[in-house]
């Protein structure tokens, strides 16, 4: 299939072609879906949709025939360009994901990345998103934040995507699962220490909760309650003057090479390890890779 060059300088759009709408869908509460998104679906001419026997319902709700297909990561690479071709052909196409924004953990990042190459416009369609939504309600600061998503199945990656953030002074949001919330809250506490944090679940919904305390106090929360929903947390950053005095001088008594090996025996990979034992010091990370030329 032909696609057109991306030119960062500006952009050209396919004349004739149709228009790829990504349409938020509720995350909850039907009520949170706009009168745009439902004039949108009912005036495509095919809406795309992560599972489409979930986004029936949502169409059956709000009268809307439109024909679904479907488009998910595990059709992606054959679907995606069949889509193209519809908007180049003149079609309007519209993107639902579950529930949300389509593009924010889900596929439909990939297919605007083609339609962008292809020349086709693209346009969002504004709703319910759940990262936002827990973010602006915690409490926390929203000056500037990170959004993480689901930390990496691989064990391995997971500690060292949590290692590269250790430092940052940023809010961050993660999405979790009810069945490894837990897990996950010990991972974050064994990464950045305590921390404030939020766990908000069900939002939107009859049962929304916005549990608020500390890394550890959410630990404790989840030992004795049982986690219920899908939740979005949010931990506050590393703030300049929380305990980096007291860490720094823990740090310093050991030797450059043992407070290397002791950040990987955590499960840190040694060039993180090295970054961050550099950034700790203040040192070059060419010294602190040279003293540590022996560690395997």
């Amino acid at each position: 299939m032909w696609l057109m060059p991306y030119k960062k300088e500006v952009d050209v759009l396919l004349e004739n072609a149709g228009v790829l709408y990504l349409c938020a869908t509720p995350i909850g509460n039907l009520e949170d879906m706009t009168y745009r998104a439902v004039r949108i679906l009912n005036e495509v001419e095919v809406i795309a949709a992560e599972d489409t026997r979930h986004t029936r319902k949502l169409l059956s709700h709000f009268e809307i025939h439109t024909r679904l297909i479907s488009y998910h990561e595990h059709n992606k690479v054959a679907r995606g360009p069949e889509i193209i071709e519809r908007l180049i052909t003149g079609e309007n196409v519209a993107v639902v994901s579950d529930a949300g924004l389509p593009g924010i953990s889900d596929p439909g990042s990939d297919l605007v990345e083609l339609a962008v190459q292809a020349g086709i416009r693209v346009v969002p369609l504004p709703g319910a998103n759940a990262a936002l939504s827990a973010l602006v309600s915690s409490g926390l600061d929203t000056t500037l934040f990170s959004f993480l998503g689901f930390l990496p199945k691989n064990k391995k990656k997971r500690r060292e995507l949590l290692a590269s953030f250790a430092n940052s002074p940023y809010t961050m949001v993660f999405y979790e699962s009810p069945h490894r919330i837990k897990q996950t809250l010990a991972e974050l506490k064994n990464a950045f220490g305590d921390r404030p944090a939020v766990a908000a679940r069900e939002l939107t919904k009859k049962f929304e909760e916005f549990i608020r305390g500390t890394i550890e106090s959410l630990v404790t929360h989840f030992t004795e309650n049982d986690p219920r929903g899908e939740f979005t947390l949010i931990v506050g950053g590393r703030k300049t003057d929380q305990s980096l005095e007291a860490d720094t001088d823990e740090q310093e008594q050991l030797s450059i090479e043992d407070a290397v090996i002791e950040l990987m025996e955590t499960g840190v990979a040694k060039k993180d390890a090295i970054k961050t034992i550099a950034q700790q010091r203040g040192l070059p990370k060419r010294e602190v890779y040279q003293a540590t030329l022996e560690i395997e």
